[in-house]
């Protein structure tokens, strides 16, 4: 494929999708990612996109929000690592919120598996991955059908959650920056999320390294409500990603990162790692925050990892012992 054919189908997959990786256009394109890097800068010069952290997005800022269709072919790979260590997080018998989202969508799908669980979303998506579980309750908010993402929103779906108290909330969204916090594109998305975090003891971010340094319209969760960060591990050449997650842990989350080549059956999903320094107080009526232990479900044997106050070289060191890892 000639330079001229590749960027033209670059334009038009971030056209389509609104903000597409650098691991996706490689795909797609059948090229190295060093050769899609320079594409996409390439396009950024002719203020045709905007290059993020491992990806590229519509120029003007801000990225708009990709449909369903969209997103569930974006970051597979990377979702279903990051649903894997997260279910590790849940135990048998919890209350817990999920969220709207494909990512949130591939952890019900692992949720399945855990007895006695009840799950309350606003999802359509997650409570059909729930439909057919046995031992799972299963509880949906009222609202208004967003056909976009195939959630409920508006005032009925937050007057639904008002009075819930569960002990977990798993949440996605559109971008992650350690200045901001979890965001989205869209307002009633991001209203439904932010009641949904007021009834959870903890709240786990669920975003994928593109996500990482991205920042959108609307805010819905502040980096110091964020318990815990569940993410991939960025490419080697990413730094800005790495350099995002530091700063999210400089600022006392968690952060676990899905990586490693072990098998399916290989044990526990998730390892305890104890935050870094004290967090500070929740600016939400009634929440509290917790650094418990986790579950014991069964999962991959991912790693987990906390970037603790570090000089750069030994940053660097570290993150480079990561991806070795």
């Amino acid at each position: 494929m000639f330079a001229a054919e590749r960027r033209q189908l670059i334009l038009e997959m971030v056209r389509a999708n609104g903000a597409v990786s650098l691991r996706e256009l490689a795909r797609v394109v059948q090229t190295s990612e060093v050769t899609v890097r320079r594409d996409v800068r390439a396009l950024e010069a002719e203020g045709l996109l905007d290059r993020r952290h491992g990806g590229a997005v519509l120029p003007g800022g801000f990225t708009r929000e990709s449909g369903f269709p969209q997103k569930s072919h974006l970051a597979t790979a990377e979702k279903t690592a990051i649903a894997d260590l997260a279910a590790g997080l849940v135990e048998e018998g919890e209350a817990i919120v999920v969220g709207a989202g494909t990512t949130t969508q591939e952890l019900a799908r692992r949720l399945a598996r855990v007895p006695g669980l009840t799950v309350v979303t606003n999802s359509l998506l997650v409570a059909q991955a729930l439909a057919h579980a046995n031992r799972v309750e299963v509880v949906m908010t009222g609202g208004t059908l967003r056909g976009s993402n195939y959630a409920l929103v508006g005032s009925g779906a937050e007057q639904s959650l008002q009075g819930l108290r569960v002990s977990r909330a798993f949440l996605s969204g559109s971008g992650l920056t350690a200045e901001r916090g979890l965001s989205t594109s869209n307002m009633l998305s991001a209203s439904v999320d932010r009641a949904l975090v007021q009834a959870a003891a903890e709240v786990v971010v669920l975003a994928d390294h593109t996500k990482l340094g991205t920042d959108t319209m609307f805010q819905t969760v502040p980096t110091d409500v964020i318990t815990r960060l569940v993410t991939d591990e960025p490419p080697t050449h990413d730094d800005r990603a790495a350099t995002e997650l530091q700063a999210l842990a400089d600022q006392g989350v968690q952060i676990a990162v899905a990586g490693g080549s072990a098998g399916p059956n290989s044990g526990n999903g998730v390892d305890s790692v104890p935050a870094r320094q004290p967090r500070r107080d929740v600016p939400l009526p009634g929440q509290r925050r917790t650094h418990g232990g986790h579950g014991s479900g069964a999962g991959p044997q991912l790693r987990s990892a906390v970037l603790g106050e570090q000089s750069p070289g030994e940053r660097a060191a570290r993150v480079a012992d990561l991806r070795r890892r």
